[in-house]
């Protein structure tokens, strides 16, 4: 397709989009609402319509009502039955792609229904508003002279009676629309291989003499991508490999610890680096502006939410609230009913929103990826925002971590303990450890609190991380590449207790 084709479509649809998104902003909770009747009238002959009575269901509140708040543990054995090949079970159109979920919480995977409605309605509407927003923002970028370098999941699509499960980013790329495919590099051989190891000096032989102008995927890997394209070019930078790079788009993990390296490997303030919210349960929000870090809430991708207070999280008071109830600076735990089959479903994550016309939020972390052994209250947000400061005083950066409590035994009082794979290491790692130690108790008052003269936690204990520890950790665990992220606060030792054990044998 011609470049003048291609510019000409895409401003026709940048612009009738841009009319709808104005419309969900001005009647968000109309918008949310009509759009949840319109998943209960259509799911009202399924097995779950069938169950909590969905056919004389007035309103939300009818729904909230019948329908219980659940996780995948709840929705695992009806799940294995669409995965193997019944239908109108959760949804009413037929299931044919699950996607595994990537988390590192366990080593049993997960298989998120993704429906046709999801698929397009959601992941891929998704996509085509990334575009849009980034094109709005940037009236004279030069996007489609080149090529999107796409850095997907490394899992093989597995047929399993007539349905395929994989990464989300497999399932994506194997279905992608000829106008994605036709701007977008490696080519999808090469995109779905299976195995990281083989699949990353593959990408990058086909990839640097293309001409790239914009990248996407997950920071972390995709650095790991980028020095491999230095290594084997022996360039300086990628700019240098690309010179029409313009914009990184990234999602899955926290881009703060990785500012300082990408400013490094793309050395040019012109460069835009756009956030995206998404998971195998769908996708949520984008950053709708250059430099504004935020993520607007996208209503409109056949996801109705719901939202439950952290401060009332898991109590006996626990408040479950809609989107016009939800106020500027508190953090809630996401409940998500979606167009691909999940009612009412614990996603796992916490936000907190900014703002409220329209709506836009920051993601804070994870219910499971926290600590509060000591009523500390650590969230992912609190430890992102104390290492980006620590690095500012005490100059280095950081290629990965991961946090634990240290238990009390006895008289001996708690503590964290941080597992940290340097990039540049600080001069004097003691001074980075008390450093961090006040970075977090002046974000975290509860923190503070506690480790007020030491009167429950004592000062954190840091590791220094051998070389490729946490890649060899993930390459132990088959979780190389794609969407498999570090988890970074943990409640238990499980994961800390693995690295010791694996930087104990490569030490020795």
């Amino acid at each position: 397709m011609a470049i003048p084709l291609i510019n000409s479509v895409v401003s026709w649809f940048l612009k009738k989009r841009i009319h709808d998104m104005e419309l969900f902003m001005k009647h968000p909770q109309e918008l949310q609402n009509n759009l949840l009747m319109d998943m209960i009238r259509f799911a009202r002959h399924t097995e779950v319509g069938k169950k909590y009575g969905f056919a004389d269901m007035k309103s939300y509140r009818d729904f909230a009502d019948r329908v219980p708040l659940g996780n995948y543990n709840d929705v695992q054995d009806d799940i294995e039955r669409c995965k193997n090949g019944e239908n109108n079970i959760l949804w009413p159109t037929p299931i044919k792609w699950f996607a595994m979920s990537s988390g590192t919480t366990s080593s049993r995977s997960k298989f998120i229904p993704v429906s046709q409605e999801s698929l397009e309605d959601c992941h891929y509407a998704a996509a085509k508003d990334l575009l849009c927003m980034y094109l709005n923002n940037n009236p004279n970028s030069k996007l489609f002279r080149g090529k999107g370098l796409r850095l997907g999941g490394s899992k093989k699509l597995d047929k399993i009676a007539g349905t395929s499960a994989g990464d989300l980013s497999s399932i994506l790329i194997d279905n992608m629309p000829f106008w994605a495919d036709y701007s977008s590099t490696p080519g999808n051989e090469i995109a779905l291989m299976p195995d990281w190891e083989t699949k990353m000096p593959a990408i990058v032989r086909e990839t640097i003499n293309e001409k790239v102008t914009s990248l996407a995927g997950v920071p972390s890997w995709m650095m790991v991508l980028l020095n491999n394209v230095l290594e084997t070019t022996g360039k300086n930078n990628i700019l240098e490999v690309w010179p029409d790079m313009e914009v990184f788009f990234h999602g899955g993990v926290s881009f703060d610890p990785y500012v300082d390296q990408y400013k490094k490997l793309l050395p040019d303030d012109k460069i835009k680096y756009y956030e995206t919210y998404n998971a195998s349960e769908g996708f949520f929000a984008i950053q709708d502006s250059n430099d504004n870090k935020e993520l607007l809430l996208m209503l409109d991708y056949g996801i109705f939410y719901e939202f439950i207070p952290m401060k009332t999280y898991g109590k006996p008071d626990e408040k479950i609230i809609t989107l016009d109830q939800v106020e500027v600076g508190e953090n809630y735990v996401i409940i998500i009913t979606t167009n691909g089959g999940l009612w009412r479903y614990k996603i796992g994550d916490t936000v907190r929103f900014t703002s409220k016309a329209p709506y836009h939020i920051k993601v804070t972390g994870r219910t499971k990826h926290h600590i509060n052994v000591f009523g500390e209250e650590l969230i992912i947000e609190n430890a992102e925002a104390a290492l980006k400061k620590t690095m500012k005083e005490v100059p280095c950066s950081i290629k990965d971590y991961t946090v634990a409590p240290i238990f009390m035994q006895g008289k001996e009082k708690g503590a964290h303990e941080w597992m940290i794979e340097f990039d540049h290491k600080p001069t004097d790692l003691q001074k980075f450890a008390r450093t961090l130690d006040q970075e977090l108790q002046q974000v975290n008052s509860d923190y503070e609190a506690k480790r007020a003269d030491n009167i429950t936690l004592t000062e954190l204990k840091i590791h220094d991380a051998s070389p490729d520890l946490f890649y060899n950790w993930l390459k132990e665990k088959d979780k190389l590449g794609g969407q498999h992220k570090i988890p970074r606060l943990s409640n238990s030792r499980d994961y800390m207790e693995e690295l010791l054990r694996l930087q104990s044998q490569i030490q020795a």
